[in-house]
């Protein structure tokens, strides 16, 4: 999850925000190799860019295989600013808003595994994710993780 910037005629720069919905998000994802439920954050969510904004008025089928393929303006060609700066999440947690109401306490997920299946168990509590200390951890914990899982 983060801001977005892509690549293009040998710099680096933001997407504006404008007609930026979960469709792009999708394509985001797909094209990075990540998979989740694909939510697009808009005003900056994950902090203002600099330099130039290089995309804006993205509108993907959430079909392609990359934003390159996606109906856009043409690169460079914008009327924002950085606070207009797009975000995607890649993550299945991400589908609630921050925090969440819905999520309830002790709610788990799997972190920084190679796939869904692996990885660092975190806790939801108090309206944020924690790590779960290994003292103490046996199979029987893994088991009851995956079991809520």
């Amino acid at each position: 999850e983060g801001r977005v910037e892509v690549y293009h005629d040998g710099k680096w720069g933001t997407i504006c925000d404008d007609q930026w919905d979960d469709r792009d998000a999708e394509v985001v994802c797909r094209q990075l190799g990540l998979s989740g439920n694909p939510k697009a954050l808009s005003w900056a969510h994950y902090g203002q860019g600099s330099g130039p904004i290089l995309l804006d008025e993205v509108q993907c089928s959430g079909n392609e295989l990359s934003l390159d393929q996606c109906k856009k303006s043409d690169w460079g060609q914008q009327n924002c600013d950085h606070i207009e700066d797009a975000g995607v999440s890649c993550d299945p947690f991400t589908v609630l808003s921050f925090p969440s109401p819905l999520l309830a306490e002790g709610t788990v997920r799997l972190v920084g595994g190679r796939s869904p299946s692996e990885g660092r168990v975190e806790v939801y509590y108090n309206g944020d994710w924690g790590t779960v200390c290994d003292d103490g951890w046996t199979d029987l914990g893994a088991q009851v993780v995956c079991r809520q899982l």
